[in-house]
């Protein structure tokens, strides 16, 4: 799993808390806030089930191939859903700078930032900078690295054990994190040593606009 993956904690504990807070502050809220039927029960539930597949990967007698594959579905279950009922239910009022804090999110920023949409492409190079980590550098391929609509880059990945089919199309790689750096770095579970990492960056505006895909391109983690 990435250090860094937006506005989600780094680590699997960490997203287990942030989620376990959201269940709180939703029960209390959730009416208020026009969180729809059966939302919250699903959340609770993916989170229990995380919560249940990180104590069998980290029980030494448990840990199996199986049982991590399962541990990563899980987490990338509960990670989905979390960024969906950010998306439907936090980022629109009738949520409050207070609601965002007690959530542990970041208030959006009422600042409008000017620009255009980005239209020169990217791609990731490595290097090795230990076990289980990673650094990834931005490479521009095309367009103009000075353009001022280019505020950021979404850096999507995805991790592949041996024997699982590569992703066919930038679209599939389910996982992400935002980066103003150039070079940056990710560090991954230990469980995810020997796996492949699947990579495809979109610059990203001010405003949250996109530009065009780079290359995929791949890595293998230490």
């Amino acid at each position: 799993m990435s250090q860094r993956s937006d506005w989600l904690p780094g680590t699997r504990k960490g997203i287990l808390a942030m989620a376990k807070e959201w269940i709180i502050v939703m029960m209390e809220n959730g009416q208020a806030w026009g969180l729809a039927a059966g939302v919250l029960t699903k959340f609770t539930a993916l989170t229990e089930a995380a919560e249940t597949a990180l104590a069998v990967v980290e029980n030494d007698s448990t840990n199996t191939s199986v049982a991590r594959a399962k541990c990563d579905e899980a987490f990338e279950a509960l990670t989905a859903d979390m960024r969906d009922t950010k998306r439907r239910y936090f980022l629109i009022p009738p949520l409050t700078i207070a609601g965002f804090v007690s959530l542990g999110l970041k208030p959006p920023d009422p600042t409008h930032t000017p620009g255009g949409t980005p239209t020169a492409q990217v791609k990731v190079e490595t290097f090795l900078i230990g076990r289980h980590e990673l650094g990834v550098r931005i490479v521009f391929v095309s367009g103009d690295e000075n353009d001022p609509a280019n505020k950021g880059f979404r850096i999507c990945f995805l991790v592949v054990a041996p024997g699982e089919a590569p992703p066919a199309d930038p679209e599939e790689l389910r996982k992400s994190f935002f980066t103003k750096k150039k070079k940056d770095r990710i560090v991954f579970d230990y469980a995810d040593s020997g796996k492949t990492v699947y990579f495809a960056v979109q610059i990203e505006s001010g405003g949250g606009k996109q530009g065009p895909w780079g290359p995929l391109t791949s890595a293998l983690i230490p």
